[in-house]
């Protein structure tokens, strides 16, 4: 269409701090079986997971860890 104009905006990605924002959750995942322990606020309750997995599979010695951590792109001014 003609005579629309575009512009252009900056924006910021953050961490989102804000008190409605989603919680930073944690969670152990075995690299051997693909197995994965229960996500939780903690990392330490994440991590305890290991233990019990290793209890069962003595020969699964590789984790992984995810972090899932909710961002937030803050509007900057327009270009």
């Amino acid at each position: 269409m003609s005579g629309q104009r575009r512009r252009y905006r900056s924006f910021t990605v953050t961490a989102d701090l804000e008190p409605d924002a989603e919680p930073i959750t944690f969670a152990m995942a075995c690299c051997v079986c693909g197995a994965t322990g229960p996500e939780s606020t903690d990392p330490d309750l994440s991590s305890a997971w290991v233990p019990t997995h290793l209890k069962h599979r003595p020969e699964h010695l590789s984790y992984r860890e995810t972090v899932t951590r909710p961002y937030r792109a803050i509007p900057g001014p327009w270009l």
